[in-house]
């Protein structure tokens, strides 16, 4: 059954916790009862504080699930729960804050069919002083280091933090209309919290309670609904979950970072070494852990209250991340001394630059970016020119500084590629979303694509000779994969089709060769055969050798991205 002295943690809402404040007074009645302390939550309450806790690690342990009464000064909640020890003889007196929050949907406290049994059996849960003893209890509220949260939702609550986190986004120079907060809290929180909830859960079965792991409200989450509006006020823009702005902090405390270790011993299952990874004690190996460690075999290994901490955590890490951003374009390529990436080979680079080069480099500057991925609709040989309205590509740029660019800035930015260089052009230059590339990929397949090949015969021919390949259509070849590529490409048996053909006689060596055909058509091989790997092929159609001199990509079929006008 649930009980009126509970609360639980509001659903989630959009920044900062706002509310209406022209609500009528039967729902502020509501609110404010719900925003309270009773004097059953008294033995708590005095438990946590003579052990070390913190007020908002009590409020949290207590399920106070109204996120404004986190935010209220620290000395003035410190105070609030001295008042409330000291009143709690009263049967009914309770602790009121004046702002009020949206409603929060209860917590399922019911009572227990019969009394914990208690703990101390097994010598790990310490003696505790008398919930009774108020000069013990203010003797040991006087500000200190709280042995459940070190310190986060104390020093680092505090405004002179909150600067220091502004003054570094400040710093980094992002362009941002929102921001999402994230916190990285040290693994061994997570067993400071675990033998706090059981000293608790101790507590109250003597009231004949019972309190659930996740019925408190979670460190991290209580620390949001802290920090959120402060940073929100000093940034000048709304906190929201879905923005592309991160604003990280990255939390240690060395002198406790020994305590979760014996959990790798109890729990070995949990914890194995991964890439990237420089300690197997990452917060979800340790939470695994807990979650499986029997409440008799931990209270062996850890002391239940956990000890009081000599320092404060520390901010290891203040960092800014923004959104990758995506930029699309198409692109011509004039060179036939030009690789479409860099090409380098055995750590050698054989060509001074490459499409993606000539291209990258300025966006990458003008969106002050830490670094791009390139990709696009194929890709042509590094002797092969690419013309007509060019093949289309994307790059993502990782982590820019600058977000907002008009379309007028983007056309002036594709004015600079240009003028750049005389190997590439590009046109239709503009943003896109990550979701929109999925279009230039898909039907890889199925796309056509136009060729114009300058083909050599070692016999001389006529024009009636080459005629016949106008009238061919959907050629269907067998590839296998050409000897030139078979380095970096599994060996397979193609299927491929030529749509059409036309030939433009030049002389009695040499013709041109228009095709069009299936994406991913071996243009080359299917002129020289590759040694039959092709089949059929140019060669064994004139049955003459031939070969191919120049090759060029007319045209590739994907209608994206969306032309621009000029």
């Amino acid at each position: 059954m649930s009980h009126p002295w509970k609360h639980s943690r509001p659903e989630s809402q959009p920044y900062p916790g706002r509310h209406q404040k022209n609500c009528d007074q039967q729902v502020e009645g509501e609110l404010s009862r719900m925003s309270s302390l009773t004097e059953k939550d008294s033995p708590v309450v005095q438990l946590l504080m003579n052990t070390g806790t913190c007020p908002r690690c009590i409020l949290r342990f207590c399920c106070v699930g109204s996120q404004v009464i986190y935010r209220r000064p620290y000395k003035d909640l410190m105070k609030d729960l001295k008042e409330f020890l000291k009143n709690n003889e009263e049967k009914e007196v309770t602790i009121c804050f004046d702002e009020v929050d949206p409603p929060c949907k209860r917590i399922r406290l019911e009572h227990t069919e019969e009394g914990r049994d208690d703990l101390n059996h097994n010598g790990a849960l310490q003696q505790i002083p008398s919930a009774n003893d108020d000069d013990t209890a203010m003797k040991n509220s006087i500000v200190k280091i709280c042995n459940v949260c070190l310190g986060i939702l104390q020093e680092f609550c505090e405004a002179d933090f909150v600067k220091k986190v502004c003054q570094k986004v400040k710093s980094a120079d992002y362009q941002f209309t929102s921001f999402v907060f994230s916190v990285s809290l040290p693994p061994q929180l997570s067993v400071r919290e675990r033998a706090a909830w059981l000293l608790v859960k101790q507590e109250m079965g003597k009231l004949g309670l019972s309190l659930a792991k996740d019925d408190i409200v979670q460190l991290k989450e209580a620390y949001k609904w802290i920090i959120h509006p402060q940073l929100s006020e000093e940034l000048g823009v709304p906190a929201d979950g879905k923005s592309l702005f991160e604003v990280s902090v990255v939390f240690a405390h060395p002198e406790t970072e020994e305590e979760c270790h014996f959990l790798a011993t109890a729990c070995p299952d949990c914890f194995k070494p991964a890439k990237n990874k420089q300690s197997v004690f990452t917060r979800m190996a340790v939470i695994k852990a807990l979650e499986k460690i029997k409440e008799e075999d931990f209270l062996k290994h850890f002391p239940c209250p956990p000890s009081s901490p000599k320092n404060l955590c520390v901010a290891l890490e203040i960092q800014c991340n923004n959104g990758a951003i995506f930029v699309a374009g198409r692109y011509n390529k004039y060179s036939r001394n030009l690789p479409q990436t860099p090409w380098i080979i055995d750590g050698e680079r054989k060509l001074e630059s490459s499409v993606e080069e000539l291209i990258s480099e300025h966006l990458m500057a003008a969106f002050k970016a830490d670094s791009f991925n390139f990709s696009s609709s194929g890709r042509e040989d590094v002797d092969v020119r690419t013309l007509g309205n060019g093949r289309p590509f994307a790059i993502e740029l990782v982590n820019p500084r600058r977000i907002h660019f008009t379309a007028e800035e983007m056309k002036g930015l594709q004015q600079t590629i240009n003028n750049s260089s005389d190997k590439i052009q590009v046109r239709d230059l503009q943003l896109v979303t990550r979701e929109a590339i999925g279009r230039m990929k898909e039907g890889e397949e199925e796309k056509t694509k136009t060729y114009s090949a300058l083909v050599w015969t070692d016999e001389a021919i006529q024009k009636e000779d080459i005629a016949f390949l106008d009238d061919i259509k959907e050629l269907k070849l067998d590839q296998k994969t050409p000897l030139r590529v078979l380095h970096r490409r599994p060996l397979a048996v193609r299927c491929r089709i030529i749509h059409t053909m036309k030939c433009e006689y030049i002389d009695e060596h040499h013709f041109r060769l228009h095709l069009k055909t299936q994406a991913g058509t071996y243009i080359k091989e299917f002129v020289h055969g590759d040694f039959g790997r092709t089949k059929p092929n140019i060669g064994s159609l004139l049955n003459r050798t031939t070969d191919i001199l120049e090759l060029d990509v007319e045209s590739v079929d994907v209608d994206w991205p969306p032309a621009l006008e000029n």
